[in-house]
């Protein structure tokens, strides 16, 4: 599951008019099934050099693959064809780790909250916790 889309060096996507640029990757931005195709946009537009070719995955943006996910990613790891994330559900809150599952694209937030994304970081890298 990838997505190809053209992002400017100093950040944001770029938008279905070929001119500006979206902070957030969304389906308004110009997306391309391969490589080949963003490169053939890339070559036609003036300020080529400025702008990237960047796959979007699920793993890299989970959010746009997963609606329901909320809040800021902190980290994000695939294991068993789930996405496994570090979410601050809004800024100042405390972590979770949401688990987001690619088949059903369902998502679940774990019960637990985390003072700090750090002493999320162990548990969240040694999975213990039930898929």
């Amino acid at each position: 599951m990838k997505i190809f889309a053209l992002q400017s060096l100093v950040g944001g996507f770029l938008d279905e008019d070929l001119k500006n640029f979206n902070k957030i990757f969304d389906d308004w931005c110009v997306q391309f099934e391969s490589m080949e195709d963003a490169q053939l946009i890339l070559d036609s537009l003036e300020k080529d050099e400025q702008i990237k070719i960047v796959e979007i995955t699920p793993l890299s943006y989970p959010k746009y693959f997963f609606s329901k996910l909320q809040g800021i990613i902190h980290a994000t790891r695939e294991y068993e064809g789930k996405i496994i994330c570090i979410v601050e559900p809004y800024m100042g809150s405390s972590f979770r780790i949401a688990i987001c599952d690619l088949a059903s694209k369902k998502v679940r937030v774990l019960g637990t909250r985390y003072k700090s994304a750090l002493n999320a970081e162990g548990t969240f890298a040694n999975l213990a916790f039930d898929l």
